[in-house]
């Protein structure tokens, strides 16, 4: 929420200053220290395998704040730019038929084969994920607490692991041995 924090400093002139550890800074205003979090499509494509290895956008599909319209023409441009997408806030009880519009506004542009996977609760407690295809995606098992990756045109599923790949084996001859160690 660091950029709600630096919205709402800069509408009220507030000076902001980055903590530099000792807060012995001579200037007024106050010290703000952002730290990292893992972003929930980081933790449910961990639990995947690779989906997000190359290129990918993440949509949100919550129109409390961006317009479905906008929302709409961000996903239509990003899958058919190719790109991996990473959706949260897929669902909700007052949005329960954002998803399945955003999942035909993807057909228009994907193979309903195409690889996707629900991930609810990711890292959590009562933690569950669904590795489908686009086509069949249980869009009823969704909600806000749930992630959705939809793969590109190279992303494929093995043995369960969701893999988008980036290109190392079409440039690179990589050779493994196994030991017995």
């Amino acid at each position: 929420m660091a950029g709600l924090v630096l919205d709402i400093c800069r509408e009220n002139r507030l000076n902001v200053l980055e903590w530099d550890g000792k807060g012995l800074n001579a200037s007024p205003g106050f010290f703000l220290r952002v730290i990292p979090g893992i972003p929930a499509f980081n933790a449910a494509a961990s639990l995947l395998g690779a989906p997000l290895m190359h290129d990918f956008a993440a949509v949100s599909l919550s129109d409390h704040l961006t317009p479905w319209e906008v929302i709409e023409k961000r996903l239509s441009a990003a899958a058919e730019a190719d790109f991996v997408l990473a959706i949260y806030n897929p669902r909700s009880k007052s949005r329960p038929d954002s998803l399945e519009k955003a999942r035909q506004i993807i057909l228009r542009h994907r193979s309903p084969e195409a690889p996707a996977a629900i991930v609810r609760r990711a890292m959590r407690e009562g933690q569950w994920k669904c590795v489908t295809a686009l086509g069949r995606l249980p869009v009823d098992e969704v909600d806000m607490q749930s992630v959705v990756i939809v793969g590109n045109s190279r992303t494929y599923v093995w043995n369960g692991w969701m893999v988008t790949p980036r290109g190392y084996l079409d440039k690179y001859s990589i050779a493994v041995e196994c030991g017995q160690g």
